[in-house]
């Protein structure tokens, strides 16, 4: 039951957050300038939140070396990402990468 409210209580903050901004969205005029600068936060926060779990998979800290399956899944899906162009066969072939690494070579380190 302390969940449910939890995510009911999370639910109205975010409303309430973001309700006036959208209310107001049809009658403010932004500059070019500025919608032109939102474009750029998706994939801005997008990254602050991968880069982080890609490169630290525990959480405590930075882990470079190929048994960081997330990190050889991300080296590959940006790979085929800057080739290919193609989001779904990007992540097709990270989440095959990640997949495979991890049940292949570190599962066998261990």
């Amino acid at each position: 039951m302390n969940e449910l409210l939890l995510i009911m209580g999370m639910m109205l903050v975010t409303l309430a957050i973001r309700y006036p901004v959208l209310a107001l969205s049809g009658r403010l005029k932004l500059s070019d300038w500025f919608l032109q600068l939102l474009r750029y936060v998706p994939p801005t926060v997008l990254t602050a939140i991968v880069v982080p779990a890609v490169l630290m998979p525990t959480g405590e800290e930075l882990s470079l070396t190929l048994a960081n399956a997330r990190m050889v899944g991300a080296l590959a899906a940006v790979t085929v990402g800057l080739w290919r162009k193609n989001l779904l066969l990007t992540i097709a072939v990270g989440m095959g990468v990640f997949l495979l690494w991890q049940w292949g070579v570190v599962a066998a380190h261990h």
